[in-house]
Formats: C-alpha cells, sequence, structure tokens
C-alpha cells in the first residue's frame, strides 16, 4: 500500500467557457492554416533585409510571417550598439513600418492603435494588422537579427495582397512585395478546423 493511496478526490470544479476573441484581434485557436510560401524581400539594402517568408491563411484573416537582418559594416563600436538598440525596439517605433494594401484599395497600418478586445466586434469594421509578437538576436558584433508576425483582418478576396515596409532609421526607403490572390484563395481552400472533418 502507498502512503498517497488514501488521499481525497479533489472536488469537481466548474468549467468555464473560453472568452470568444473578436476575429480582428488574431487568428482562429481552433484552425490548421493553409499556407503560401512567398520567400521575397519587402526591403533589401546594402547592409539590411527585411524579407516576407510565408503567410498563413485562415478563414478569417492571415498572419504574415517576416524576418530581418542587418549587419555591421564600418560603423564604431558605439554607433553599432545605437542601431542594435534601435533594432530591438518593437516594430513601428520607431524602426520597421508596416503596412498592408488590399485588394479593394483599403489600407491598414501596423503601430496604429488596435481597437479594444472590449469594443462591440460589429463596430470594427476593418481592415486591421495587428503585431503579434517576434523576437531577435545577435550573431556577435556583427549582425543582428529578428522576425516578427502581423496578423490582417479581414482576409483579402478578389486579388493581389501588397506588403509595403519602410525602415527609415537604417536608410531603407518604400518597398513592396505583392503576394498573388490566386494562392491565397488556394490556401483558404486548405484551411481545416481541428474539431471538425
Amino acid at each position: 500500500m502507498s502512503f498517497f493511496d488514501d488521499l481525497p478526490e479533489p472536488p469537481a470544479r466548474l468549467r468555464s467557457a473560453q472568452p470568444a476573441l473578436p476575429e480582428w484581434a488574431g487568428p482562429p485557436s481552433d484552425e490548421l492554416p493553409g499556407i503560401v510560401a512567398v520567400g521575397d524581400f519587402v526591403l533589401r539594402g546594402p547592409n539590411a533585409v527585411v524579407a516576407l517568408k510565408m503567410v498563413e491563411v485562415f478563414s478569417t484573416g492571415c498572419l504574415l510571417d517576416l524576418v530581418w537582418s542587418v549587419r555591421r559594416s564600418d560603423e564604431s563600436d558605439q554607433e553599432w550598439r545605437d542601431v542594435m538598440e534601435r533594432t530591438f525596439q518593437r516594430p513601428d517605433r520607431p524602426g520597421i513600418m508596416i503596412g498592408a494594401a488590399l485588394p479593394d484599395g483599403r489600407k491598414a497600418f501596423s503601430g496604429r492603435s488596435a481597437p479594444s478586445p472590449f469594443d462591440d466586434p460589429d463596430a470594427v469594421t476593418g481592415p486591421v494588422l495587428v503585431h503579434r509578437g517576434g523576437g531577435g538576436g545577435s550573431a556577435g558584433d556583427e549582425q543582428a537579427e529578428g522576425s516578427a508576425r502581423y496578423w490582417l483582418w479581414p482576409l483579402p478576396e478578389g486579388g493581389d495582397l501588397q506588403l509595403v515596409a519602410k525602415w527609415d532609421d537604417l536608410g531603407l526607403p518604400e518597398g513592396t512585395v505583392v503576394i498573388p490572390g490566386e494562392p491565397l484563395a488556394r490556401a483558404r481552400s486548405e484551411v481545416r478546423g481541428y474539431w471538425s472533418e
């Protein structure tokens, strides 16, 4: 007989429903997305790049998966520390500016005040571009790199999506990458719910 055999059963607890997030706030938590492999540069300069790796397409919107890298040139140690400090700040303050142009002409900008989850969901018309995290690091004294993910709602339909970026601090003028509408639509048809056949 074990010492723990007579432990009383814990009391049953009430199950609480998971609160539903508004569609504009992020991807559904119960979907496997369709994937559009992009692998293209949005910005590219002599010492810095921003690239769009892929787009994860959900039923309501899409996650844009970006990476960036900055390499050291002839900066002094202090100048390089300043570059590193600027590159690790949250995107859009004041670093990389990210925007999206939908096929219908509407635009979304990251860094603008996103609606609150407590707002009336019917009052938010979109489009909304929300920073959904990322990270960064350095490979010593010669390079800094990072990633960032952005949620775009609603899912663009009926044409191409343009992702636009600009990084004034590093002297990278506005650049664009186009994600054709056909692969986005195809990826949307590949979305699968976790709990449905």
